[in-house]
C-alpha cells in the first residue's frame, strides 16, 4: 500500500513545484508592470511639466513683443 501513497505525495509535489513557479513568475510580472507604470508616470510628469514651462515662456514672449506690422501689398486696378 505504500505505493500508491508515494506516487500521489511525489505527484503532489510536483504541482505544489508548478503552482510555486507560477506564483512566483506572476508576482514577478505585476512587480515589472508596477515598475513600468510608475516609470510612465513620473515620465508624463515631467514632460507635462516641460511643456507647461515652454507655453508660459511663449506667452511671456507674446506678451512682451508688438505684433510685426503686415506688409503691405500694392494695389493693381482692374484691367477691362
Amino acid at each position: 500500500m505504500s505505493k500508491p501513497s508515494s506516487r500521489t505525495s511525489a505527484a503532489r509535489r510536483n504541482a505544489e513545484a508548478l503552482l510555486s513557479k507560477s506564483q512566483k513568475r506572476e508576482a514577478s510580472f505585476k512587480l515589472d508592470q508596477e515598475r513600468e507604470h510608475e516609470a510612465m508616470a513620473i515620465k508624463t510628469a515631467r514632460l507635462r511639466e516641460l511643456r507647461l514651462a515652454k507655453e508660459a515662456a511663449e506667452e511671456k514672449l507674446a506678451a512682451s513683443t508688438p505684433p510685426a506690422p503686415r506688409p503691405v501689398k500694392p494695389r493693381r486696378s482692374k484691367q477691362t
